[in-house]
């Protein structure tokens, strides 16, 4: 009844529309109070944005900014801005409470069920908002984050106004590298889980569904990937092929899949003599229609959760592998190598190692929230 209620109140009269004028309000007056205020506040951060780094957005459109990362974070502060204003104007279309009209299928029905997860809502908010924080880095940052001036006078420097995480051992700005360095890292992170998850589950697929000697072999290289030592076989790698973001995503990628293959294998074990299968086979479908239509799409919901804590698992792995002066390029600003860069003076300058950790920190428990939240959600056992 509180959802009609709100929804009357702005729904009655003919200047119902102007309340979505302010994004989040529609559903504020829902009492949908999660949801409305996170809105208002991510439209608030992104307004704030734009106005005081108009100068660098002006530039951007009259062409002084011509580097990719600034028309990146253009896109994104508009397209951020116009997507809460359609949210908005979205909840002023459907029934009062939000559409119920959407299908009680399995995803929808995970969907909500991750909504009523608060923490795991959190976690999703959270990550939203490191993620503009990282794409809007070049309207944000207040200094170059390779820039190397007058090493003397700006080293080591305390927090301060003028530095608001401090400076390091060569003068640069640590906030300023501590955006830059979450687009690195969230970029390895997301994109070596997604190697490993594609890989992983065409192998855990295939080993499951053709079983017998296809199996075997499949498993048998599953199995010496994971007695490896994975931190010895990456620091063997990547020695070997130098250091680069790609190499280090490719061997990231290419070290993760045998748990998601072990995941997928057991899955389609078990759904490979289901009725639906079996009714797949009889009406002549390849083996490949059945695994791409019917297999794995039945098998996504623990590969998900997998993937989402796999993230934050890889973030760290790059963090200790950049920390060991084998990760990235020494002139690409990530957090592994901004704590490589304190280390040596561990106490005396702890803000250019404190800072950083606290992101990967953040970022990991965020993810991990998630991570609990979809395998709550996707659970039908945890709903009963």
């Amino acid at each position: 009844m509180s959802d009609e209620t709100g929804a009357s109140e702005y729904r009655s009269g003919r200047e119902g529309w102007w309340a979505a004028l302010l994004p989040g309000l529609p559903y504020l007056l829902r009492r949908r109070w999660i949801a409305g205020f996170g809105i208002l506040a991510m439209a608030a951060f992104l307004a704030a944005v734009l106005v005081l780094g108009r100068e660098r957005v002006f530039a951007t459109l009259a062409g002084g900014g011509g580097d990719i990362d600034d028309w990146v974070a253009f896109a994104t502060l508009t397209l951020g801005l116009g997507s809460l204003w359609g949210l908005s104007f979205a909840a002023l279309r459907s029934g009062p409470g939000g559409d119920r009209s959407a299908a009680w299928s399995q995803w929808s029905t995970a969907a909500r069920e991750f909504t009523k997860n608060r923490l795991a809502v959190v976690g999703l908010g959270a990550l939203v908002v490191l993620t503009a924080v990282t794409l809007l880095a070049p309207y944000l940052a207040p200094y170059d984050p390779v820039h190397i001036g007058d090493v003397v006078g700006t080293r080591n420097l305390r927090p301060s106004l003028d530095h608001l995480m401090g400076t390091d051992k060569l003068g640069r700005d640590v906030f300023s590298r501590v955006l830059y360095g979450a687009r690195i890292s969230l970029a390895i992170g997301f994109t070596a889980i997604a190697i490993a998850i594609t890989l992983g589950t065409a192998v855990g697929a295939a080993a499951g569904y053709f079983g017998g000697v296809v199996d075997a072999i499949l498993m048998r290289i599953v199995d010496v990937l994971i007695a490896f030592p994975r931190l010895v076989l990456l620091i063997v790698v990547v020695s070997l092929l130098g250091h680069s973001v790609n190499i280090v995503i490719i061997v990231l990628g290419l070290t993760l899949w045998p748990s998601t293959a072990r995941i997928v294998r057991g899955e389609v074990l078990s759904l490979r003599e289901r009725e639906f299968i079996q009714a797949a086979r009889a009406l002549g479908f390849g083996d490949r229609r059945i695994i791409a239509r019917h297999v794995i799409p039945n098998v996504m919901a623990p590969v998900i959760v997998g993937a989402t804590l796999g993230i934050g698992n890889v973030i760290l792995i790059e963090s200790g592998l950049s920390f060991l002066g084998l990760g990235v390029p020494i002139d690409v600003p990530t957090w592994g190598r901004i704590l490589d860069d304190g280390r040596a003076a561990l106490l005396s300058t702890w803000w250019v190692t404190t800072f950083p950790g606290l992101a990967i920190v953040y970022t990991v428990v965020a993810i991990n929230l998630i991570g609990d939240g979809l395998r709550d959600a996707l659970d039908p056992r945890l709903r009963m």
